[in-house]
């Protein structure tokens, strides 16, 4: 079971920076894509930034390219999504997901419906 937890969300004040965690239970996510999505009301889930299961491949949505930097820390089994130079419109809940390498062999890009495993969402809002 498959089991995906979201940390590090909150509220900061525009420019500021925040890391989100996600943590994994039940698996080794050496072995899964990883993805952060994010949605705000009324809109459809986002994909931000996908890492492959190698980590030597990584997808950004053009708003967050060069703001943002996805990684894994496979020692601890966490991927993160580091997030400087925060804007407004960056507020929104952020999704953590996963999909193991046998469902999906190989990532090209960062499309939610390739994802079999969400977790539960943290809130990041970026506001004065």
């Amino acid at each position: 079971q498959v089991q995906l937890v979201e940390s590090g969300g909150g509220l900061v004040q525009p420019g500021g920076s925040l890391r989100l965690s996600c943590a994994a239970s039940g698996v080794s996510l050496d072995f899964y894509h990883v993805g952060w999505f994010r949605q705000t009301p009324g809109k459809e889930r986002e994909g931000v930034s996908c890492i492959n299961s190698y980590g030597d491949s990584t997808t950004y949505v053009d708003a967050v390219k060069g703001r943002f930097t996805i990684s894994r820390d496979k020692a601890k089994n966490i991927v993160y999504l580091e997030m400087n130079s925060l804007k407004p419109e960056d507020t929104a809940e952020y999704y953590c997901a996963a999909v193991s390498i046998g469902t999906v062999a190989s990532m090209r890009g960062c499309p939610a419906p390739y994802f079999t495993h969400w977790g539960q969402g943290t809130q990041v809002t970026v506001s004065s």
